[in-house]
């Protein structure tokens, strides 16, 4: 298209239609409701109105090309990562390390993002940040639960900051004949897999008989999983004409990704679990927190980052 941004516009024109239908339909089932407050049409409403928020700002985001990409992901692992380390057994002695986490590890994985030094960024949290955590927790003198406060932070930063990272990461890509238009594979990304949580819920409501995990996730069913992932995966096909790739290409990798965003919100809801919890935050209204919204991507997007550089990058 000649315009990079005119495909990008449409997706968000799409997204805001089917907000706009989803209000009405809060709004009318509040309306019939019997008298007295209903929980799940609440919640529902809820659900909505945060949606409309997280879409605006991706949408502004966007818009504001990688600067603005970069700095929203940023934030959004900053606040992560806030609440990954509250449900952590850190203490008064790892002070030092969680400084060094938010203040240097997070705004310094992302100006490598930004400068698209893909030799550092790619290693700079599993390697020297992995290092830096145990020598600053050391240096403060206390060994009690030394391994576990140490691992557990180490594993906050790489979930919430390096994972979430290769969604920004996607705009530094070389794929010829695709220049200015990086931002729709954040958009596709993010689409594929944040509807195939939607439709796993939709279709375990409808058929789920199986639990998966069901010490983990009682909700989460064989054919919901199945269901979702399937149907999400036909969705990203049908959105190949964002991206560079084929039809083809584009239901593999929507399926790799929603696979991916599956198993990713299987193993953070079995960290809640033993943390005893059930959200990670609640700074969202009817979705908990920040991670609780990007668990799926978050396992995702280092795959997809990857298997597109690979394919399609030319650098």
């Amino acid at each position: 298209m000649s315009d990079p941004q005119t495909p990008l516009l449409l997706l968000l024109g799409c997204v805001g239609v089917v907000l706009i239908v989803a209000t009405l339909i809060g709004q009318v089932l509040a309306r019939r409701a019997p008298e007295g407050p209903s929980l799940v049409i609440d919640n529902l409403n809820a659900r909505i109105n945060a949606w409309w928020v997280m879409v605006i700002l991706m949408g502004i985001a966007f818009l504001g090309g990688k600067t603005g990409v970069v700095i929203l992901f940023g934030l959004c692992s900053f606040a992560a990562l806030r609440e990954f380390i509250t449900l952590t057994n850190t203490q008064r002695h790892d002070h030092w390390a969680l400084v060094a986490a938010f203040f240097i590890v997070v705004p310094v994985q992302y100006i490598l993002v930004w400068y698209g030094w893909y030799g550092l960024y790619s290693i700079f949290i599993p390697v020297y940040a992995f290092l830096l955590m145990p020598i600053l927790a050391a240096l403060r003198g206390t060994t009690e639960n030394f391994l576990v406060r140490v691992a557990e932070t180490q594993w906050a930063l790489m979930i919430c900051v390096f994972c979430a990272s290769h969604v920004p990461a996607l705009l530094t890509l070389d794929i010829p004949g695709f220049e200015g238009q990086h931002v729709l594979l954040i958009a596709y990304l993010v689409v594929v897999v944040q509807i195939s949580d939607v439709l796993q819920y939709v279709w375990g409501k409808l058929y789920g008989k199986t639990p998966i995990a069901k010490k983990l996730s009682p909700s989460k069913t064989v054919e919901g999983a199945v269901g979702g992932i399937l149907s999400a995966t036909a969705i990203g096909a049908a959105l190949w004409w964002l991206t560079p790739f084929t039809p083809l290409a584009s239901a593999g990798l929507a399926f790799v990704c929603t696979v991916m965003g599956f198993l990713g919100g299987l193993v953070l809801s079995a960290i809640k679990r033993d943390r005893g919890v059930k959200d990670w935050g609640h700074l969202i209204a009817g979705h908990g927190g920040f991670i609780d919204r990007l668990d799926s991507v978050l396992f995702a997007a280092p795959v997809f980052f990857h298997l597109v550089r690979y394919a399609y990058d030319v650098s």
